[in-house]
């Protein structure tokens, strides 16, 4: 590993629990025009997360450009290069791993559905932005989801799936995988220790409680998992400098979830 990929990557990785708490703003994709405010009001979002200090922010390359300014330097971030849905109907990259030199990112995202007659072509992609990176030695961090087609398209958590979209990112060459959670901690621990780069987990759909979405990282950090990336958990909630808190304290110190969320001040939400 080239000394710039090293550095960058411990700038990401730089709490002392060798674990990644970061938030994702890169979700517009998924929402066509019915955006939540927590996405339509991007500047305000992202002050308020800043305030939480996680160790990373993951944005699009526009919102990186016109709304990242005041706190570049101050909070890593990671460029996400891909736009994609599951059922393909969206399927391209906005972005190459010399936009994250220039815009300063620490890592380049790229993501990837697996399952399906289309799983081939994300992964030529993957494969090929990690060509690309290699460059400029930027880190490569694979968002990769394994899909079922039971009844029309959806992610699926299973642990065979989770282990085969694993493999398909690490076969690829990426730096850190982030998958979903597979709901069994003993099987995601099992993916965990068979895999040689670090995994961090996807922050999942909007749970119903902000304590059932803590109980999820709770399981994940217990598996052995290097950290977490959170989007909607945290941004689809009004006060979001506390819950970014409030995660930072079950990924970084192992707490509680009720201890965290009344540490951080918040009741139950």
């Amino acid at each position: 590993m080239g000394v710039g990929k090293l550095a960058r990557l411990n700038r990401l990785f730089s709490h002392p629990s060798g674990r990644l708490c970061s938030v994702a703003v890169d979700h517009f994709i998924g929402y066509g025009d019915k955006f939540p405010t927590g996405l339509t009001r991007m500047r305000a979002t992202l002050a308020a997360i800043v305030a939480g200090e996680p160790d990373a922010v993951t944005m699009h390359r526009g919102i990186a450009n016109s709304a990242w300014e005041s706190h570049a330097g101050k909070v890593p971030m990671i460029l996400q290069s891909t736009i994609a849905r599951p059922d393909d109907t969206v399927c391209e990259q906005i972005a190459e791993p010399e936009d994250a030199v220039r815009l300063g990112a620490d890592a380049f995202a790229v993501a990837a559905f697996v399952r399906g007659s289309t799983e081939g072509r994300y992964l030529k992609t993957v494969s090929e932005c990690v060509k690309a990176a290699a460059r400029f030695d930027m880190p490569v961090i694979t968002h990769i989801y394994p899909r079922n087609f039971r009844e029309g398209v959806a992610i699926s958590y299973s642990p065979e799936d989770i282990a085969w979209a694993v493999r398909c990112a690490w076969e690829c060459g990426t730096d850190v995988i982030k998958v979903p959670f597979c709901n069994d901690p003993a099987a995601y621990a099992q993916i965990v220790s068979e895999t040689a780069v670090p995994i961090v987990a996807a922050g999942g759909p909007l749970s119903r409680t902000l304590e059932e979405a803590l109980g999820m990282l709770q399981a994940v950090v217990r598996s052995g998992a290097r950290g977490a990336t959170v989007g909607r958990n945290v941004w689809n909630h009004d006060r979001v400098t506390a819950v970014v808190r409030a995660i930072k304290s079950v990924i970084h110190d192992g707490e509680d979830p009720r201890r965290a969320m009344s540490a951080a001040g918040l009741s139950q939400i």
